[in-house]
């Protein structure tokens, strides 16, 4: 069964960057969509940004032009590179995997934007 762990995520000052990872364990990775969400305090889940197994991406309004999503299938790994960076961005980052009815969840990393 497939297993996600995050990393990456880390206290940063607004206007800046982070770039955080997914690593899948398994065989199946490169067949699956994979999505970043996040939770900021006292708000509900939301989807940053998806990228198909194909590699075609989406991103939220809130986060567009400031985010790319990128996967290494080869290294189980997908990745978001988050730049100019803002207070509201502050939440614990989640991995996704999904394929036709399997679905995992990592169990988050955190990121902290302030000065």
């Amino acid at each position: 069964q497939a297993q996600l762990v995050e990393s990456g995520g880390g206290l940063v000052q607004p206007g800046g960057s982070l770039r955080l990872s997914c690593a899948a364990s398994g065989s199946i990775f490169s067949s699956y969509t994979m999505g970043w969400y996040r939770q900021g305090p006292g708000k509900q889940r939301e989807l940053v940004a998806v990228i198909t197994r194909g590699g075609i991406t989406n991103y939220a309004d809130s986060v567009k032009g400031r985010c790319t999503i990128s996967r290494d299938n080869s290294k189980n790994t997908v990745y978001l590179q988050l730049n100019s960076l803002k207070a509201e961005d502050t939440a614990v980052y989640y991995c996704k995997a999904v394929r036709g009815n399997s679905l995992y969840w990592g169990q988050g990393t955190q990121v902290t934007v302030s000065s």
